[in-house]
């Protein structure tokens, strides 16, 4: 079994962005496979073409993956003014791995990257997953209130 590797990216990805890299910078067809670990694991992010996720990507201050050998499992980004709010996105972890720290592990880097670590606050939006975040020490936002301006 091989081990799991964690990698920070720069600042929007560039290596995953354009040429796929993955651990140790090596050509793996990164963006097909964090397609693919969307597109699977993530009803929020399915169907997102290469240019969306390359997009994203340029958006992103800090970026996350996680490989087990050459299969992209987890993976997560964040944007942040750098001083008062960060928000993370796309957090997601494949199925078959949840439950083994891998979330735990793509968060707790997320926070500590430069330009969301020491921010005032840090955002998320989940559908299913509040216990996780709780557990991680986020908390409802009450008396804010999520507005969506859908187009």
């Amino acid at each position: 079994m091989s081990p799991i590797r964690l990698v920070r990216h720069f600042p929007s990805a560039p290596g995953l962005r354009w040429f796929g890299l993955g651990p140790d910078l090596r050509p793996c067809r990164g963006l097909l496979k964090l397609q693919r670990l969307l597109d699977r694991h993530a009803f929020w992010a399915r169907g997102r073409s290469f240019t969306q996720l390359r997009r994203l990507l340029v958006g992103s201050d800090a970026v996350v993956s996680v490989w087990r050998g050459k299969r992209l499992v987890g993976f997560g980004r964040a944007s942040s003014d750098g001083y008062s709010r960060a928000v993370l996105w796309d957090v997601v972890v494949a199925g078959d791995l949840q439950g083994h720290g891998l979330g735990r592990r793509v968060i707790e880097e997320l926070l500590h990257a430069p330009g969301v670590a020491g921010v005032e606050r840090v955002y998320l939006m989940t559908t299913n997953s509040g216990g996780f975040y709780r557990q991680l020490g986020f908390c409802d936002a009450s008396p804010q209130q999520l507005l969506v301006l859908k187009r």
